[in-house]
């Protein structure tokens, strides 16, 4: 008895296009992460821009994409540009290639002379434990270089490294704490030789420290005084207090000594100028404070005495030349410099003008 062929019906593929009024899964379905790749991919990232701005190994940007594609029943790539527009993962004129036109200026506000702050349109941003912001303190101190994985684990843990590989970590939830708007456009980026903060995206208080000292160079060659005093006076009311304070590893170490040394520096200098313009009073208060925070620095100590010298006070220099040597035997076990023993005999001459000088 001959058989009858049974006819199949033609098999359609779940990834094309879904019959009349059956319904399209949303991103809804996805998780986070999978929404953050979605809403790359609509922006019209490549897939190794993707693999930059999310920390992605790039060979599983292109696999994520297909499981994502075949979760919403997509039938290719442009297919999930316009579903990011369609469910708001995306809007118009946001994606990252617009929004670098549209960005006029740094997006981020980042200051280390203090404790670590950032603030994105004046808005504070909260950036997480000590160590994830050594993190992005080492970054922001190295502006214009790429840190390896290596580099940034010597200088925020030193010898004693974590055992878990936590920096593609600490690097993705500065990038969220950082990111302007919603969209995948990083402040942080990452190639195969290591991160480095994107050129142009962070306004740095330690880069406006160093336009200022240089202008204050120009008012002295200048010859104008009054107006150095007042460009170390901006300069110096960039610091909030001890530069990267409470930031732990030997990056930050280095360079908590490095901007307070800054910071003496531009007091003395000031000081100078103060003494120069017969303020001497102003260069007294401001030595004094230096001088309480740092007894061991000799110079500071000698514009001091010279300070005090040329406003008649011979009594009180020669009791700071007293403390100095006192601390300097007590911690370093050391008698008082040639310019302090200088400082000491041209106050007891009574030569104001010669108290500390070189």
């Amino acid at each position: 008895m001959p058989t009858t062929a049974t006819t199949r019906p033609p098999r359609t593929r779940t990834t094309g296009t879904r019959a009349p009024g059956a319904r399209r899964p949303t991103a809804a379905v996805l998780g986070h992460r999978d929404r953050e790749l979605l809403s790359a991919v609509g922006c019209g990232l490549r897939d190794d821009e993707i693999a930059a701005a999310l920390s992605l190994p790039e060979d599983s940007v292109a696999e994520d994409l297909a499981r994502i594609l075949a979760a919403l029943g997509l039938r290719d790539r442009a297919a999930a540009i316009v579903h990011a527009f369609d469910c708001g993962l995306v809007l118009p004129g946001r994606g990252p290639r617009t929004g670098a036109a549209r960005t006029a200026g740094p997006r981020v506000r980042l200051s280390v002379l203090g404790p670590l702050r950032a603030w994105q349109d004046g808005r504070p941003l909260r950036l997480g434990h000590l160590r994830r912001q050594a993190v992005l303190a080492a970054l922001a101190l190295n502006t214009g270089r790429t840190l390896s994985r290596q580099e940034l684990l010597d200088g925020v843990w030193g010898v004693e490294p974590p055992e878990a590989n936590v920096v593609p970590v600490y690097v993705y939830r500065l990038r969220k704490a950082l990111r302007d708007g919603e969209g995948p456009d990083p402040v942080i980026a990452h190639d195969r030789c290591g991160y480095r903060l994107v050129p142009g995206a962070v306004e740095l208080d330690v880069a406006r420290l160093e336009e200022l000292v240089a202008a204050v160079g120009t008012a002295d060659r200048a010859g104008d005084p009054a107006e150095a005093v007042r460009l170390c006076s901006r300069a110096l009311a960039l610091f909030r207090g001890e530069p990267l304070a409470g930031l732990p590893g030997p990056l930050a170490e280095r360079e908590r000594l490095r901007l307070t040394e800054r910071r003496i520096a531009l007091v003395q200098r000031k000081s100078e100028y103060q003494l120069r313009l017969g303020r001497c009073s102003e260069a007294v208060a401001e030595l004094f404070a230096v001088f309480a925070a740092h007894p061991l620095n000799e110079p500071v100590a000698a514009l001091l005495m010279r300070a005090l010298c040329r406003c008649g006070r011979q009594a009180d220099a020669l009791t700071v030349f007293d403390r100095a040597r006192r601390r300097l035997a007590e911690d370093l076990g050391v008698a008082p410099s040639p310019l302090l023993r200088h400082a000491r005999r041209t106050v007891l001459r009574g030569d104001q003008a010669g108290a500390g000088a070189d």
